[in-house]
């Protein structure tokens, strides 16, 4: 059984010992990049005010309208928001399939977003900047663009402007002409020192699918975790502190190694060895293998179920000349429709991310308690509400990361507790009824079995800069241990090779030469 241990341990180790020495370093990096798309706050804060006029076109009529050139024709939109871009008055709609459009308010067509106007949208852009810049973009070109930009499928293609030769670059969706992407040659650098390398994304630059770059990505965390494990059985069981006037190795080390790079590794692993074998741990279960854990998000089914299956006739019939006069216009940049069941409410919202209910005949405020319970109650068939309550602090569970703010991550919400087998509980805003989270019992284990392990985003370790403190003692000793591996790994292969190759024969009259004798520093555990 100890032997096995250390073969384990040993070709393990071998096998993955640059895997890991990249996988702490590009964790490093992925600590202090941003996230590698903009979130909901950044585009507020550079949209263009809208000011509404009159003749613009109802969602219902936009809709209507622009049928025929949308290719599900029968599709419900679920969520819509009238916006200026370029000078130009949108309704930017998503439907029940996930399609994404910009549909024109003056004449009801989908809308494309050409180059030569995703450079006006870009100039304005910058022009809002809080240190405005005055250079004009530059063209580059229009693509797919790379997998920087996560979970932005239904915005692609994407037209890409410079900023000057500062290195500056901007991503503008040609389909609805969202900017999605504001970065610097530094941001860019960091996510494919980062997030690119940290997530095997190089496999799918060579055409591997994103699903076999997940399967590849848990078998690795997994062997990681076994070599981690039995790394730190070993170190244990060789450590000799000499406590209570117990032996220990000569000299009175507390550790069977003379050579550099062996008492580095083993003294990175044995304090470091349990946040790296938590860390591959939690890797390994970041990709739900053998989908252990139920589904992050709820899929489009659901979401249709939870909004209702029909748009309420206000929102279907409002037109946005009614929006003129109004007090608040002279500040919004973005007037947003939600929906659930047969309420709806017209949220206007200002470049500073605050929200206001705009007061629209048979309309809401706010969703009410009896609107939130039956709409929960739609998402989960069979299933009713047991508790309801407004939370007006962050828990363990629902929270903002990092680089989030209150635009991503509102409070107050409402919390309800499902009476099913899963015991679900669903965070949902009672502004705008958008479900910001689903949780059951599996996705709970899943918080605490790769969240908090893999990010330690709980309690006291959350608050930075105790974060950034903890982090990096652990992710230095990772670094560590990856080298020393790395030269270990290479000395042992080095050595089974020079073993592995034929002894030259002997010269007439010339005895054979012994072998080199045995390292003192040479064991099972190297």
């Amino acid at each position: 059984m100890k032997r096995l241990l250390y073969q384990i341990h040993r070709w393990a180790g071998i096998g993955l010992a640059l895997f890991m020495f990249v996988w702490f370093l590009s964790g490093l990096v992925i600590m202090y990049a941003g996230p590698s798309a903009l979130g909901k706050s950044e585009q507020l804060a550079h949209r263009e005010l809208l000011n509404p006029e009159f003749g613009w076109l109802s969602l219902g009529e936009a809709w209507t309208r622009s049928t025929a050139q949308r290719p599900q024709a029968n599709a419900i939109a679920t969520d819509a928001r009238l916006v200026r871009q370029a000078g130009q008055p949108l309704w930017l709609v998503e439907d029940n399939r996930g399609a994404r459009f910009a549909l024109s308010a003056v004449d009801g067509r989908v809308h494309e977003t050409s180059a030569d106007e995703a450079a006006r949208i870009a100039a304005q852009w910058l022009a809002a900047d809080s240190a405005p810049v005055s250079t004009a973009p530059t063209y580059l070109d229009t693509g797919i663009q790379d997998s920087a930009v996560r979970n932005h499928e239904a915005l692609r293609p994407f037209h890409r402007f410079a900023v000057g030769d500062s290195g500056r670059e901007l991503l503008i969706s040609a389909r609805t002409g969202e900017v999605v992407r504001d970065s610097t040659r530094f941001d860019r650098a960091l996510y494919w020192t980062g997030n690119w390398i940290h997530l095997l994304r190089p496999l799918e630059t060579a055409g591997l699918s994103a699903d076999t770059r997940r399967t590849v990505l848990a078998w690795l965390g997994f062997i990681a975790f076994a070599a981690c494990l039995t790394g730190l059985i070993i170190g244990w069981q060789r450590w000799r502190p000499g406590w209570g006037g117990r032996p220990t190795y000569s000299q009175g080390r507390k550790q069977p190694y003379r050579e550099f790079w062996f008492k580095y590794h083993f003294w990175a692993g044995l304090l470091g060895g349990s946040a790296a074998l938590l860390w591959a741990l939690s890797g390994y279960l970041s990709n739900n293998p053998f989908q252990l854990f139920s589904p992050a998000a709820p899929n489009r089914e659901e979401l249709a179920r939870y909004q209702g299956a029909e748009l309420p006739a206000a929102m279907r019939d409002w037109r946005p000349s009614a929006f003129v006069t109004a007090d608040e216009s002279r500040r919004v940049v973005e007037l947003a429709w939600r929906r659930l069941g047969d309420k709806a409410v017209l949220v206007a919202q200002a470049a500073d991310g605050s929200r206001t209910p705009h007061n629209v005949d048979a309309t809401v405020s706010a969703f009410d308690a009896t609107t939130l319970a039956r709409a929960a109650e739609r998402l989960a068939p069979g299933s009713k509400v047991a508790t309801q309550s407004i939370v007006n602090d962050y828990d363990s569970y629902y929270y903002p990361r990092h680089h989030q703010g209150a635009v991503e991550r509102p409070l107050p919400v409402v919390r309800v507790d499902l009476d099913d087998k899963s015991a679900t509980r669903l965070y949902i805003d009672p502004q705008d009824g958008r479900l910001l989270l689903r949780q059951d019992d599996s996705r709970r284990v899943y918080r605490w079995l790769y969240s908090a392990l893999h990010h330690w985003d709980f309690g006291v370790l959350y608050q930075r800069p105790v974060w950034d403190a903890w982090m990096l003692v652990w992710v230095l000793l990772g670094v560590v241990l990856g080298a020393s591996s790395l030269v270990i790994g290479w000395k042992r292969l080095r050595r089974t090779f020079e073993t592995d190759k034929p002894k030259p024969k002997a010269k007439p009259g010339k005895p054979q030469t012994a072998g080199q004798p045995r390292l003192a520093t040479d064991s099972p555990a190297s």
